[in-house]
Formats: C-alpha cells, sequence, structure tokens
C-alpha cells in the first residue's frame, strides 16, 4: 500500500490517505470511526491497523489526487538519522572518507516538507546549495539490538528523501545537521510505500534531475552498508522508535563535484526519484 499526507478541500492541515486507483486516493479518516489521521498513528496501530485498513481500503473509490497540496509523506517522526558517504562514488567526489562506521547525523523537524513544495533560503546564507537523492527507510517497530539478517523484518515502508545541503556550511562547520537543515531542506514522499512492497531495498534505480538535467543515475545496490546493515548498527546504540526515518545516503553526481559545478538556484525545480517507490520534485526560490 501506498500512503501521503494532503490537504484536502475541506481542511486546512494534512492528513492521511491511501492510494488506491492509480491517480486517486482516499481519507483513510473516513474509512472507519477512529481510522489514524497521521501516517504516525498509523505506525502505532500496528499490523492490526494497517491490515483493518487495508481491508477498508479495499472498497473505496478514491479522489483524484490532481490538484491536492502534499505535507511530508513522514511528517512527525521522532527522529530522522541520516546516514552520509554510503555510496563510494558519492564519499571520493566530496573528497570524504568513508570510515569504518557509518557518518550519522541528525536532521531537525522544521526541514521536512512535502512533494511539489517550494524551499527557500537567503542567498546571504548560502549560494552553494546542492541535492541528494537518497532512500528513506521507516521504522515499524521498537528495535534495539538487531542483527542485520533480521533488520528488515522492523522496516515499516519506504519512500523518497532528498537530503538539500548547503556545501559552503559543511565544509566550514564540524557536524552536518545544520547545514542539511534549513527550512524545507527534507523533502519526502510523495508516497511512503508499505514494506511488502519493496522486495530487496538493495535493488532499486535511484535518480535525480535538476532542471531537465539527468545528474544522479544509479542503483542502491551500490550502498556501502546496505540498509540491513545500518539498521542493526544504529539499534545497537539506541532503541528505533516507531516512525523513525532513517535516510542511507546519496549516490554519486552531486552538484558539488560536477565540473562546472550545479547548485539549485533561485526558480530551479530538482526532482528525486527511486523507481517502483516514486518521484520527488521541489522547487527552488533564493532569497536576496
Amino acid at each position: 500500500m501506498r500512503f501521503a499526507h494532503v490537504v484536502l478541500p475541506e481542511s486546512d492541515d494534512p492528513q492521511l490517505v491511501a492510494a488506491t486507483s492509480p491517480g486517486h486516493v482516499t481519507p483513510v479518516a473516513a474509512l472507519f470511526e477512529g481510522a489514524p489521521r497521521t501516517l504516525q498513528a498509523l505506525i502505532d496501530g500496528g499490523d492490526d491497523l494497517l491490515a483493518r485498513v487495508r481491508e477498508a481500503v479495499g472498497g473505496a473509490d478514491g479522489i483524484p489526487v490532481d490538484g491536492l497540496v502534499f505535507g511530508p509523506a513522514v511528517a512527525e517522526p521522532p527522529v530522522v538519522l541520516a546516514v552520509g558517504l554510503n555510496y563510494a562514488a558519492h564519499s571520493s567526489e566530496l573528497g570524504l572518507k568513508a570510515d569504518t562506521a557509518p557518518t550519522v547525523f541528525v536532521l531537525w523537524p522544521n526541514s521536512l516538507s512535502g512533494h511539489e513544495g517550494t524551499t527557500s533560503w537567503p542567498r546571504s546564507l548560502s549560494e552553494s546549495v546542492d541535492y541528494e537523492s537518497e532512500l528513506g527507510v521507516v521504522i515499524g517497530t521498537a528495535t534495539k539490538n538487531v542483527t542485520a539478517e533480521t533488520a528488515l523484518s522492523h522496516v515499516w515502508g519506504y519512500t523518497v528523501v532528498n537530503d538539500i545541503t548547503a556545501r559552503d556550511i559543511q565544509f566550514s562547520e564540524a557536524q552536518w545537521s545544520r547545514c542539511k537543515s534549513f527550512d524545507g531542506f527534507t523533502p519526502n514522499g510523495p508516497f511512503v510505500v508499505t514494506a511488502d512492497e519493496v522486495a530487496d531495498p538493495q535493488d532499486l534505480h535511484i535518480w535525480a534531475v535538476v532542471d531537465g538535467q539527468t545528474v544522479q543515475d544509479a542503483s542502491t545496490g551500490q550502498m556501502i552498508r546496505p540498509v540491513a546493515a545500518l539498521i542493526s548498527h544504529l539499534s545497537q546504540s539506541a532503541t528505533l522508535l516507531p516512525g523513525t526515518l532513517i535516510s542511507t545516503g546519496s549516490p554519486g553526481g552531486a552538484g558539488y563535484s560536477r565540473d562546472p559545478q550545479i547548485f539549485l538556484r533561485d526558480r530551479s525545480t530538482v526532482t528525486v526519484g527511486i523507481d517502483g517507490i516514486g518521484e520527488l520534485t521541489t522547487h527552488c526560490r533564493v532569497i536576496d
């Protein structure tokens, strides 16, 4: 199944919808009394609630998705954990070492934004803003001290993430959270796809297009540390709570490393995508 948050005509705030027929969605809250209005509430309800929603959606007609405004697919996770330097090509092009352990940092909640949204930032703060297409992993059950062999059983679903980054700030500070956590710098969605629809998270085509030019074109199979290994590693030091979003790193092709460099400009449009999961578009505005 596929779930998103959209602003419905009769409401002001995004609420949970399920994809039905192509181009149509159904508000989950309307399916039955007490049905969840957010993805986090659905995840917290466990397998039984998901099964009930799945059964109820089967008989729903749905409404056209055209014209609806998307919120972040993962809108209120307990935490967003991002993994850097998880593709050899990307770590090499940035001139950074992929160390013996993953590079992990936290993204701030103000950075979460939705499909077809506009992300803006002051020119005075950065003129070196870059794109990064990434596979997002959503944890479904409390996960502690799991092995790589069992880690994927704790995954609720997958989504697309654009880990937008102010490169000049990234290379001027010892930590990476601020340079990647401007308002709107973590678009995700449009949908979260439940784990049963992704047979192998290491066999997915991942790509990015900036202003009509394909700039990233790779496979998640090129990860240095696969999804299962990342979950296992992270779960050793902290319990991964249901709803946690893990952004698993970006392949090669970042704008910073290109000659000439490609950075997101005023009125740029960037689309990052993963085959079988979705395409996520962000519009950019630079404020003088």
